[in-house]
C-alpha cells in the first residue's frame, strides 16, 4: 500500500433508465488498499463498481484508473488494469475449471495466438492459491456454489490486473467458504499488491479485513474512512437508518457489531 491514488472519482453520476442511481460521487483509493463498499440495498454499490469495469460508460464527472480517463481506455488496456467478479447468477457454464481460468488470460492474447507456458504457468498458479488445482478437470456446472466463487476469483486474478472488482464476493456462500475466499483475497492484496474493491452486506467483514470502507446511500458518499472510525453508532444509524451495538471480542482488535432489534 502506498499514497498513490489508483482510482480518483470526482462527482460521479449515472442515470439508468430515467433513475439516477449516483449523485456526485467523489473518492480516493490508493494503490494497494484494500476497500469495502457498504450501504442498504439499491445505493448504487454494484453500479459503482459496474462503473469501474467498463460495463456503464454514460456517466458524467471524472473516472480516472492510475491518472487516466477510464473512457480513454480499450476494451483490453482496461481489462488489463481491472478485473471484475460479478455477482454470482447461477449460469451453467460449458467449461471446465482449467479452461475457464484460462480464458482470464484472454488481455494478453491475441486474436490468432494460442496459449503460451506462461500462460499455463498463470493458471497454475491461480489454481494453487485458490485451492482448485484437484477440480482442474471438472466440468463448472457440477460444482458448489463456493467452488465456482473460488473459480471466477482465479480467472479475475489470471488477467494479471493491478486492480480487482468484485460484486458481493461471498454472499450466499457457506461460512468456511466465505473464509478461505476473504483469505485469498488478502493474500493478493498483501503479497501481490493487487487493489481489492469489494461491495459486501456484511459490516464485520468489511471491518475485518478492509484499509479503508466506503458507505454510499442514494447514491452518495456517507463516508469513507477506517474500519476504526466507522464503528460510531451515529454513522451507521446515517447509512441504515437503524441503531446498532457493539461487542467486545477479546480475540480481535476491533468489537463485533450487530443490528439492534426494535420490540
Amino acid at each position: 500500500m502506498n499514497d498513490q491514488p489508483i482510482i480518483e472519482a470526482e462527482k460521479l453520476c449515472l442515470t439508468l433508465g430515467g433513475a439516477v442511481i449516483l449523485r456526485g460521487l467523489s473518492l480516493t483509493v490508493r494503490a494497494g488498499d484494500y476497500v469495502s463498499i457498504i450501504g442498504p440495498n439499491g445505493a448504487g454499490k454494484s453500479t459503482f463498481v459496474k462503473c469501474l469495469a467498463g460495463i456503464h460508460r454514460q456517466w458524467q464527472g471524472r473516472l480516472d484508473i492510475e491518472g487516466r480517463s477510464l473512457h480513454d481506455y480499450s476494451r483490453r488496456e482496461l481489462a488489463r488494469a481491472i478485473s471484475y467478479v460479478p455477482q454470482a447468477d447461477g449460469r451453467q457454464l460449458p467449461f471446465t475449471v482449467h479452461e475457464f481460468i484460462m480464458m482470464g488470460r484472454y488481455p494478453h492474447l491475441s486474436a490468432f495466438s494460442s496459449c503460451s507456458a506462461e500462460d499455463e504457468a498463470v493458471v497454475e498458479r491461480m489454481l494453487e492459491l485458490t485451492g482448485m488445482g484437484c477440480f482442474r478437470h471438472r466440468m463448472m456446472d457440477t460444482l458448489s456454489g463456493g467452488e465456482r466463487q473460488n473459480v471466477h476469483i482465479a480467472a479475475a486474478l489470471a488477467q494479471g490486473a493491478r486492480v480487482l472488482v468484485l460484486d458481493e464476493p461471498v454472499t450466499f456462500l457457506d461460512y468456511r467458504h466465505q473464509v478461505a475466499i476473504m483469505r485469498t483475497l488478502k493474500t493478493v492484496n498483501r503479497e501481490s499488491g493487487i487493489t481489492v474493491v469489494a461491495v459486501s452486506h456484511d459490516l464485520n467483514h468489511a471491518v475485518e479485513w478492509s484499509d479503508r470502507i466506503l458507505a454510499i446511500r442514494d447514491g452518495r458518499e456517507v463516508f469513507y474512512g477506517t474500519p476504526r472510525e466507522i464503528l460510531d453508532n451515529r454513522t451507521l444509524q446515517a447509512i441504515y437508518d437503524i441503531p446498532f451495538k457493539f461487542i467486545a471480542d477479546p480475540e480481535a482488535p476491533l468489537p463485533v457489531i450487530t443490528p439492534v432489534s426494535e420490540a
